[in-house]
């Protein structure tokens, strides 16, 4: 399969090879006939698999076919759950349109940041709009922005977009576009509130699932280092040396499970030598964009990234993914793990579990389909957790819950031999009822 075989218009063909894009990938080779077609979409990609592409080709090849106007009216719109993915889309697209015949007019709009200079790079209109849903519709109450004559409308991240509350807004959307438009919904997962959705807004569409597409699993090697949870940092600098030492591209990107955390770890990482700093949602837009620049340039080693990253962040070549906190649900994981091993690139992931995560990547194994041999690391091994030493005589060390079946106590005692405290509470009520009765007068 070729690009060449799919009906994109040259200047496209041309844009591609400028890109270093020599054919398309299978949901690429799925989805761009239909969408050229005109027909809706339902799609369903994992991470990596060259949905962006998929998604901007069409689109251009829809401008290409227009006249230019003036003021542009906006053609297409992509509605994404965050700046990151409105920020990733809205650069997929400019490469593209890059070596395109004309002027394409692409705004990238999302809140967080002031609405002027979003309301003033909207004059004369834009040809393709990539947005959030709430700085969407902020631009329609300000009349920035008219949705009267938009031919194609993408949802990307559905699961997400719902999974954000974005449902409302979601309404509005739909309340103000063209009834006869084409409709593209992209989901990572089905769950009912996304099937629901796509039934409300698509008509007859094109399934592309990609669990049917023949593809080869992404690249990525798992590794699962068992660890002191007091000792992850310490093993994290470990690693990334290792990786210097070896010559290695030693960039990561290490996943925590909250802001102050991500805070915390970069910090302790920064005081050790290491170029790193947090990436969360608490920090502005330009802070945000200005690190993942560097990271992406190499003048970062590190960043350590709450959730927010683990979806629409694209690195190039990105040879590392850690798991510093293991993310709350198999999705989540996958979403992390797909940051590496893009594009046909190799990429490793390390997950750290701690005594009390173990059960928890179990269960992440289990939905993922795949068992990760556990691995230590010499000088990071857990510590083996003996039984606490036995109590003075004249304290009870308490109700320490004990092993089943062994007949022991805490204390490595014979079970039975030592009086609880529940036993010495009832001798001591017993002891004191019969010196009350004794001393009742006769």
């Amino acid at each position: 399969m070729s690009f060449e075989s799919l009906g994109l218009a040259p200047a496209l063909l041309r844009a591609l090879a400028d890109q270093g894009l020599p054919e398309p990938t299978p949901v690429q080779a799925a989805a761009i006939p239909p969408l050229l077609a005109g027909r809706d979409v339902l799609m369903q990609a994992r991470t990596g698999a060259g949905k962006s592409v998929a998604l901007a080709l069409p689109l251009l090849q829809q401008w290409l076919a227009g006249a230019a106007q003036h003021p542009r009216p906006t053609h297409a719109l992509l509605l994404v759950p965050t700046r990151e993915l409105a920020l990733q889309l809205g650069e997929t697209l400019r490469e593209l349109a890059h070596s395109l015949p004309g002027l394409v007019k692409i705004a990238v709009v999302f809140g967080g940041v002031s609405i002027n200079p979003q309301m003033m790079g909207l004059r004369g209109g834009a040809d393709i709009v990539v947005a959030t849903p709430g700085r969407l519709l902020d631009l329609v109450r300000h009349n920035a922005l008219s949705l009267g004559q938009v031919k194609t409308l993408v949802l990307d991240e559905a699961d997400r977009l719902l999974a954000l509350g974005f449902e409302e807004e979601l309404a509005e959307v739909l309340a103000l576009l063209p009834a006869r438009r084409q409709t593209v919904l992209s989901s990572a997962t089905f769950p009912p509130a996304v099937t629901t959705l796509a039934e409300q807004w698509l008509q007859e569409p094109e399934q592309i699932r990609l669990s049917n597409l023949t593809t080869a699993r992404p690249d990525i090697r798992q590794r699962a280092l068992v660890v002191e949870e007091t000792r992850r940092t310490s093993l994290l600098r470990h690693l990334l040396a290792q990786r210097i030492e070896l010559k290695q591209d030693a960039r990561a990107l290490v996943f925590v499970a909250s802001q102050h955390a991500a805070e915390k770890v970069a910090h302790k990482l920064a005081l050790a030598g290491v170029a790193a700093e947090p990436f969360h949602a608490g920090l502005s837009q330009g802070a945000r964009q200005n690190m993942l620049h560097a990271f992406k340039q190499a003048k970062l080693q590190v960043l350590v990234a709450t959730d927010m990253a683990a979806r629409g962040l694209h690195i190039d070549a990105l040879p590392l993914v850690v798991n510093y906190d293991l993310p709350r649900s198999s999705e989540d994981h996958v979403h992390r793990i797909g940051r590496t091993g893009r594009a046909g690139a190799e990429g490793e992931a390390i997950s750290f579990i701690t005594p009390a995560t173990e059960a928890h990547f179990r269960l992440i194994e289990n939905r993922q389909g795949q068992r990760v041999p556990r691995e230590q690391i010499a000088g990071f091994e857990p510590h083996v957790h003996h039984a606490a030493p036995a109590a003075p005589a004249e304290e009870d060390s308490g109700d320490m819950p004990l092993p089943a079946g062994t007949g022991l106590d805490p204390n490595g005692g014979i079970k039975g031999k030592r009086k609880s405290k529940k036993d010495k509470l009832r001798e001591a009520a017993a002891s004191a009822k019969g010196e009350r009765q004794t001393q009742k007068p006769g």
